[in-house]
């Protein structure tokens, strides 16, 4: 949700204004007229100066006073007034871990809670939230671990990317993530967490609310950029998540997410809250652009700018659930750059992706994502106009 642009004035800054109100104030008191480069001139001239002063900070002092024009600890302040009391905080991103043993024991094997491991450029370490133990017999164990610096700085390590058992412990042999690293994010922006306040007016609902149960969703991480919500079968609700990088949730965010919405402060007893994924439908980018033969910026600048402009496509297509995949939008995108006089598109094809609004059958509830499998992007040189 987008804040408020500019700042309300309740009190006038005009200095014109206020010099003017200030001399016919002097004039009436005094019974004199003033006169330009008089000392009382020159008084007038100060005092309106003291004046504005305390104007612009009166209109501040008022604005930090309205949510969507508050920043800060002023914002902070305010969000006593929602549901949304506090500005989410940054989080650490969490993984799975599989440690192995040299050899099967006749006894278990402990794995130390706090036991660290990291990649092999050591960016970041991960420790294990608890012990675990590899029972007698066998070799492996899963563990769940937290990256131990908050924020996104711990996500996107895919799996097998995580092999450096920092803190060794009697017959360790090997480790591994067996999942993609996920869940960081970072502090709550001013327009989030505005966003956020204003989403919360709906989680005073107690009766499952599709808006409350995108509110609770939204506010696991500040990385999400849409939820939808539907229940294609009486008493179950299902939940669907996209990230800002234009995918489908990981597990860890889908695991908070189900934690916050089926917590039984927000849940009605009869509702069964399921967090599933999206459909993924592949598209591919194949398009030629001209440039105009009378273009003022050169050839590679042109290039580099509808390059920057199907980019933009892709993240714009991917940036919602159930977003029509639009070559309309792609062709106005790309002709938005300086100098470009046409472009034909092989493909995409205009498609239409289910939004999950039809909750007539649970195939059809399901929202659909579209993801981008291949780009091809093609000069075809200068054409007159």
């Amino acid at each position: 949700m987008s804040r408020a642009g500019s700042d309300y004035q309740f009190v006038s800054e005009s200095s014109t204004a206020i010099e003017e109100s200030v001399t016919q104030a002097y004039t009436a008191i005094t019974g004199q007229g003033v006169r330009n480069a008089s000392p009382e001139k020159l008084f007038i001239k100060w005092v309106t100066a003291m004046l504005v002063q305390a104007y612009a900070s009166i209109n501040i002092a008022g604005n930090q006073n309205i949510p969507s024009r508050a920043e800060g600890q002023n914002l902070d302040a305010l969000g006593e007034l929602f549901y949304a009391s506090t500005r989410p905080q940054a989080t650490a991103a969490g993984v799975q871990m599989e440690f192995t043993i040299s050899t099967e024991q006749t006894s278990v094997v402990l794995v130390p809670a706090g036991t660290r491991v990291t990649t092999d450029d050591g960016a970041v370490n991960f420790f294990t939230d608890e012990d675990a133990f590899i029972p007698i017999g066998e070799t492996t164990v899963i563990v769940h671990c937290t990256c131990d610096t908050v924020g996104v700085i711990g996500n996107g390590y895919a799996i097998g990317e995580i092999t450096k058992c920092v803190d060794v412990f009697p017959y360790y042999a090997s480790c591994a993530n067996v999942d993609e690293s996920d869940g960081g994010s970072d502090t709550a922006t001013d327009e989030e967490y505005y966003a956020l306040m204003v989403a919360s007016l709906a989680a005073y609902s107690c009766a499952g609310a599709e808006d409350a149960y995108m509110y609770f969703a939204k506010s696991v991480s500040t990385d999400i950029e849409d939820v939808l919500v539907n229940s294609p079968t009486p008493g179950e609700v299902r939940i669907y998540v996209l990230m800002n990088t234009g995918a489908a949730a990981g597990t860890e965010i889908k695991n908070l997410v189900y934690a916050a919405c089926s917590a039984k402060e927000h849940r009605p007893m009869t509702d069964l809250v399921l967090v599933s994924d999206p459909d993924t439908v592949s598209y591919d980018i194949d398009i030629t652009f001209y440039i105009a033969n009378n273009a003022t910026s050169s050839a590679s600048d042109i290039a580099s700018a509808v390059n920057d402009a199907v980019n933009n496509f892709v993240s714009w297509q991917a940036g919602k659930l159930g977003r029509d995949i639009n070559p309309s939008t792609l062709i106005r995108m790309i002709m938005a750059v300086n100098g470009v006089k046409r472009v034909e598109v092989v493909s995409p094809e205009f498609t239409v992706l289910r939004d999950g609004t039809d909750i007539s059958t649970l195939a059809l509830s399901v929202p659909q994502l579209a993801q981008i499998n291949t780009i091809s992007i093609t000069n075809g040189g200068y054409e007159n106009e």
